[in-house]
């Protein structure tokens, strides 16, 4: 017997299938032991983990309510689905989390018919089980939509787009809100617990509409006042008035670690037959894992960690990250301008804006995820004369590509936008690669776009930005650490449009815009070995391009090679645009314009997905040689 209860639930459960087949009892071993697996998981990989801490017993009591697959559970972001992962046939490959071949670390469709929506930024998961749920009754079907969407999520306009829309609709939704920091009405013990069961029953909801349609029947003026006593007598005990009006049925706040309340409601609103309903969850980030408990941000994300002490195992860097570099370059602006101020999209950390804040706490907004807003903030700033930065990660500004250039970009104002994490990042994956915005931002009339190639090029790109005034702007810089140069004692404005060479030939010129300048260095010096002299140029700014450095370039070489961390339509465009109106293509030139190939490339080490792009030292090297006619290293390796 004691043999018995020492057993693990957690190797029973392969699929939520094995999982409903538990009893209800069974349950809360069933979260402790899958809250453990989450973190021995995570301390091996690294990835997110507070988030799906928080979620250990929604997950579980998800799984056992409703009929997954069949029934649609649609995760918001897909941050906090580590434990969901493990539960639907993938805890074998859970320690391939992040890792190059390995799960991905957010939902994805092609990963699992359990994660029936792929999700890796924030708001989406109301807009696609909404779009479910009418494809399901357009189809006859009767299975269950449900989504589950954070409060930090509910920041942005996109998920009260979904909600007033699916609230002025009929369809049957369930959306999850998991409320794990904004509080939006804390739940009040057993009397909280009561009125969540009470009001999740059939009966309340046949109760309700009974009450709706006789209240239609009196005097416009009597039905209002009476759907506000109902409304507000209820709402005296409880939150949400405000979904009430948008038009779902509120049912909560509950306490999302207590499976004893969830489970009676889920079954509740598994069984009603109205809709949309909104059950409020209340949840702790880490929970379960007192480091993660004590210090909910640092444990948002994490590296390595020792299980036993909660440490993180992290290198010690070789050179100054570029995000820092860029929080401190914009401190030492702002001492010399006070009218510059810095805006951030619930990233504050991940943008240096933090760094910034301490010092000018009445100079940095967070706007939360809301980077639609933050950039049409930031052009409200700069009608009066501020000096706004705002800092966005390039995967994330794609989503207020219109504010950037309605509200932005026409009006010519001077916003300055700092955009992190440029090219590929790792182990986030394609979700998160900074791919598009040279392509996006490159084809606006007046933009200015530099690319830093160093940390001591993005110091000096930071004091360039400070200084336009005539329109808008972007620098952009990779994650991680810079290359380790020596940093100059302040930032120095560049002169507009204008590259640099650092090494001079005569046969083949590379012409770099961004951090893949050291490798078109590395590039050089083999190609020397093949006997070709090579101009190494760093053009600095993409838009407007420097037409007098490309023009020398192609007039004293053979070659001309493009290489840029980003797709096609970019710097590369541009250069062979130009060439093209010039004529400097008669002369027989040969132009090769190295881009990312046109494939999403999944999540490895960045240098690995560099050579998988052929962007590396010898990936340049096989593309010069290629272009002149001559065998490239790895056929005379192969015919060897």
């Amino acid at each position: 017997m004691d043999k018995a209860l020492k057993m693990s639930l957690l190797d029973l459960v392969k699929f939520p299938e094995d999982l409903r087949k538990l009893a209800a009892f069974d349950l809360p071993q069933l979260a402790a032991e899958l809250r453990q697996e989450t973190v021995d998981a995570v301390s091996v990989t690294g990835g997110h983990l507070g988030a799906g801490l928080g979620v250990v017993e929604l997950t579980v009591a998800l799984h056992w309510v409703f009929d997954t697959p069949r029934d649609r559970l649609v995760w918001d972001v897909g941050h906090q689905t580590y434990p969901h992962k493990i539960i639907t046939g993938r805890r074998d490959r859970i320690r391939t989390l992040r890792q190059p071949g390995g799960l991905s670390g957010f939902t994805k469709c092609t990963e699992s018919e359990y994660d029936p929506f792929g999700a890796a930024h924030s708001s989406t998961s109301i807009s696609a089980g909404l779009g479910m749920a009418v494809a399901r009754d357009l189809a006859g079907k009767d299975n269950n939509i449900v989504c589950v969407i954070g409060d930090g999520a509910m920041s942005a306009g996109m998920a009260y787009e979904a909600l007033n829309n699916a609230g002025a609709r009929d369809e049957r939704l369930v959306v999850i809100l998991n409320d794990n920091d904004m509080s939006i009405a804390p739940p009040t013990g057993a009397m909280s617990a009561y009125l969540a069961r009470i009001t999740s029953s059939g009966t309340y909801f046949y109760l309700r509409d009974i009450a709706k349609q006789l209240a239609r029947q009196l005097p416009k003026s009597w039905e209002r006042r009476a759907a506000r006593i109902e409304e507000y007598t209820r709402h005296l005990w409880q939150g949400g008035a405000w979904f009430e009006e948008l038009g779902f049925y509120y049912v909560g706040p509950i306490d999302g670690h207590n499976l004893d309340q969830l489970l009676p409601v889920l079954k509740n609103v598994r069984d009603a037959k109205q809709g949309p309903i909104l059950v409020h969850v209340v949840t702790k980030k880490g929970k379960g894992y007192a480091p993660a408990e004590a210090s909910d941000d640092k444990y948002h994300g994490v590296a390595k960690f020792n299980v036993v002490t909660g440490a993180q195992v992290k290198s010690k860097p070789n050179a100054p990250t570029y995000t820092k570099v860029f929080g401190q370059s914009l401190i030492a602006e702002a001492r010399k301008n006070d009218k510059i101020v810095a805006i951030t999209a619930a990233m504050p950390d991940g943008t240096g804006v933090d760094l910034f804040a301490k010092e000018f706490p009445e100079r940095a907004f967070d706007v939360g995820i809301a980077e639609q807003h933050a950039v049409t903030f930031a052009a409200g700033l700069a009608t009066e004369g501020l000096k706004p930065f705002a800092a966005i990660y390039s995967t994330f500004l794609q989503r207020a590509y219109d504010q950037v250039v309605h509200d932005v970009a026409i009006q010519r104002l001077p916003v300055r936008f700092a955009i992190d994490r440029a090219g590929f990042v790792g182990a986030d994956g394609p979700t998160h690669a900074g791919s598009f915005d040279i392509a996006f931002l490159g084809c606006l009339p007046g933009f200015t776009l530099m690319a830093a190639a160093d940390e001591a090029e993005l110091k000096h790109m930071v004091a360039t930005a400070a200084a336009i005034d005539d329109g808008p702007c972007a620098v952009r810089y990779p994650r991680g650490e810079g290359q380790g140069v020596e940093m100059p004692e302040e930032g120095v404005p560049l002169s507009i449009g204008k590259g640099r060479i650092l090494r001079e030939g005569s046969t083949v010129a590379l012409i770099s815009l961004g951090a893949r300048l050291y490798e078109c260095l590395k590039a050089a010096n083999q190609l020397a070995g093949f006997g070709f002299s090579t101009t190494v140029a760093d053009a600095r700014f993409a838009k407007p391009l420097d037409e007098d450095l490309v023009r020398r370039l192609a007039q004293n070489h053979e070659i001309l090679v493009t290489v840029e961390e980003g797709a096609i339509g970019g710097f590369g465009s541009h250069v062979l645009r130009f060439l093209s109106e010039s004529a400097l293509l008669d002369r027989g030139l040969k132009v090769r314009t190295m881009v990312f190939p046109d494939i999403f490339i999944d999540q490895d080490k960045p240098e690995r997905m560099y050579e998988q792009a052929s962007l590396s030292a010898p990936g340049i090297v096989t593309t010069v040689l290629g272009a002149l006619g001559r065998e490239t290293p790895l056929s005379e390796a192969s015919r060897a």
